[in-house]
C-alpha cells in the first residue's frame, strides 16, 4: 500500500463500438471520501462495477486495498463493501434480523453474527428500531441499516453509488453523518453522486468523469478556482439603478463588472471579499442607489460541471 486505497490507470471496457471507459485514471487516498462526478452515461457506474469486481476490465489495470481486481478479486471482494442506488434490506425482516442475515451469508457463523448485527445497530444509531419490521423506517433508517450490512466484515473501502437518491433533506443528512462516522473510523469512501452538494459536503477530493475519461481531478475548492474565486453581487430594485452600480463595483472588481438587465443584477470578481463588500455597501448607501440584495457567492461545484461538460447536471437541470 503507497498511502492510496484505490488505484486505477487506463482502465478501458468497451460494449460493441461503444468505450464506456477510455482510458480513465483514478487515485483515492487511504481514509478519505472521493467523490466521482459525472454526466450519465460518463462511465461512473461502470467503474465502480470494474474496481468492485462485478465486471472484468478490457485493458488498464486497478488495485483495490493493495490487490489487484483482475488477479485478485476474491480477495478483492473481502476487503470492500458495496451500497447500489436504493436499499437492499428485506422489509419482511427486522433491522436486527437483517443484519444477522447478512452475517451469516458471509459465513460468520450465528453468535458472531447476532454480535456483529448488535454492534452494528449501535454504531448507526439503530438500536431504538433493530427489533421494528423495516418496512415501518423511514427513508433515511433503511438507508443507514443497507450501509451498516455492507460494513458486516468492516470493510477496508466502501463503494457508494448514489446513496440519497430519493431521500428528503433530513434523511440525507442523517446518511451524511454516518459516512463520516466510518471514515472517521478508517473507512475509504469511493462515493458516486449527482448531488454537487453532496460531493462538496463529504469529499475531501474530487474526480470528474465524462466520455470514459477523467477530465478533472482536484479538491472541490480547487475545481472552484478553474471557474474563478470569489465575485460579488448586486441586485437593484430598479434598472436604471444598473450602471450606476456598475462604475461602483468597477472601483473594487479585477475584472469587469457584468451587468445582467433581465435579472436587475450586476457581478463581477473580486480579491478582497470583504474589503470588496463594505466598501461597496458603503458607497451605495451613500449615493441613495436602493439595492434589493448585496453579498459575495463563491462558484459551486455546479458552475464547475458545467464548465468542464458543457451542462448542468440532471439533477439541477429538472429542478
Amino acid at each position: 500500500m503507497d498511502g492510496y486505497a484505490v488505484r486505477a490507470e487506463a482502465l478501458e471496457k468497451r460494449y460493441g463500438e461503444k468505450r464506456a471507459l477510455d482510458g480513465f485514471d483514478l487515485a483515492v487516498r487511504e481514509g478519505t471520501v472521493h467523490g466521482l462526478l459525472g454526466p450519465n452515461g460518463a462511465g461512473k457506474t461502470t467503474a465502480v462495477r470494474i474496481l468492485s469486481t462485478l465486471i472484468r476490465l478490457d485493458g488498464g489495470r486497478a488495485t483495490v486495498a493493495g490487490l489487484d481486481v483482475a488477479r485478485q478479486p476474491r480477495e478483492v471482494r473481502a476487503r470492500i463493501g458495496l451500497t447500489g442506488q436504493y436499499a437492499a434490506v428485506d422489509e419482511v425482516l427486522t433491522g436486527r434480523q437483517n443484519l444477522e442475515m447478512f452475517g451469516r451469508l458471509f459465513h460468520l457463523g450465528g453468535k458472531r453474527a447476532r454480535l456483529r448485527a448488535t454492534e452494528l445497530l449501535e454504531q448507526f444509531d439503530l438500536t431504538d428500531a433493530g427489533d421494528r419490521g423495516v418496512a415501518k423506517y423511514s427513508g433515511g433508517m433503511r438507508r443507514r441499516l443497507d450501509l451498516a450490512a455492507s460494513m458486516i466484515l468492516a470493510p477496508a473501502v466502501l463503494f457508494l453509488d448514489e446513496p440519497t437518491t430519493g431521500l428528503d433533506p433530513r434523511s440525507r443528512g442523517e446518511v451524511w453523518d454516518s459516512v463520516r462516522a466510518l471514515v472517521a473510523g478508517g473507512t475509504t469512501v469511493l462515493l458516486t453522486t449527482q448531488y454537487l452538494e453532496e460531493a462538496d459536503k463529504l469529499a475531501s477530493h474530487i474526480t470528474v468523469i465524462d466520455q470514459g475519461r477523467a477530465i478533472a481531478d482536484d479538491t472541490p475548492d480547487g475545481l472552484k478556482n478553474l471557474v474563478g474565486g470569489d465575485r460579488i453581487e448586486v441586485v437593484v430594485t430598479e434598472r436604471s439603478e444598473i450602471q450606476r452600480v456598475v462604475k461602483v463595483v468597477a472601483r473594487v472588481t479585477d475584472g469587469e463588472p457584468e451587468a445582467d438587465e433581465t435579472e436587475l443584477r450586476v457581478h463581477a470578481p473580486v480579491a478582497d471579499r470583504v474589503t470588496a463588500l463594505t466598501e461597496v455597501a458603503r458607497t451605495l448607501q451613500d449615493e441613495g442607489v436602493r439595492v434589493e440584495d448585496i453579498g459575495l457567492r463563491r462558484p459551486s461545484l455546479d458552475d464547475v460541471f458545467l464548465r468542464l461538460t458543457g451542462h448542468r447536471t440532471e439533477k439541477e437541470s429538472a429542478a
